[in-house]
């Protein structure tokens, strides 16, 4: 196996919860690469990474995707993190398949996404509301917004699962049975 791994996908999908499982469980170094991009918005406003750019949600998607992904392959390139064993978990909302292929794939680095394209947009609502705490900006927002987001997260579950599908790349539902998922997600990867 190797030394990293990519938890990618949607919004309160699990990515964070199994990021910080594989932290405190296994030793690997917990990088959210949400507060880097927020980071970058606030900060270097030239870079154009900005998730409040006018863009649909998939227009969106495609931006940042498409300018964090070699940013990533970066930072795994850097070596940095390979001293660490068994190194680091790295969790990473915007990141298309297709982007983790053309800038990250054969990197020291597995990758797996976790998505929610297995329900309809109000099941999705009800599983934002269940799931967000006071730390996810989420949580602020209203039941209005957080419904117009819920359509945007299972158009982007469709299109991940369907990109992952045609690279080969692994996902996991997660919208039922969490619990459950996270368990295959640990023995698909040989941790548990």
């Amino acid at each position: 196996m190797k030394n990293n791994i990519i938890i990618a996908g949607v919004p309160r999908a699990g990515k964070s919860t199994i990021s910080h499982r594989l932290a405190e469980q296994y030793g690997y170094q917990h990088i959210s690469m949400d507060s880097i991009i927020a980071g970058f918005e606030k900060c270097f406003p030239e870079t154009g990474v900005s998730t409040y750019a006018g863009l649909s949600s998939m227009d969106t998607l495609h931006l940042i995707s498409g300018k964090m992904a070699p940013f990533v392959r970066a930072m795994l390139d850097s070596g940095e993190y390979d001293e660490f064993k068994p190194g680091m978990v790295l969790d990473m909302y915007q990141l298309l398949p297709e982007d983790y292929i053309k800038y990250i794939h054969g990197s020291n680095c597995e990758i797996a996404y976790f998505i929610t394209s297995d329900v309809a947009p109000e099941e999705r609502f009800a599983i934002q509301k269940k799931y967000d705490t006071e730390k996810d900006y989420t949580f602020y927002k209203s039941d209005e917004e957080l419904r117009e987001g819920a359509v945007y997260i299972v158009e982007q579950s469709f299109y991940m699962k369907e990109q992952c599908k045609k690279y080969g790349l692994p996902y996991y539902e997660t919208a039922r049975g969490r619990e459950r998922t996270f368990c295959r997600f640990l023995h698909d990867f040989n941790l548990c």
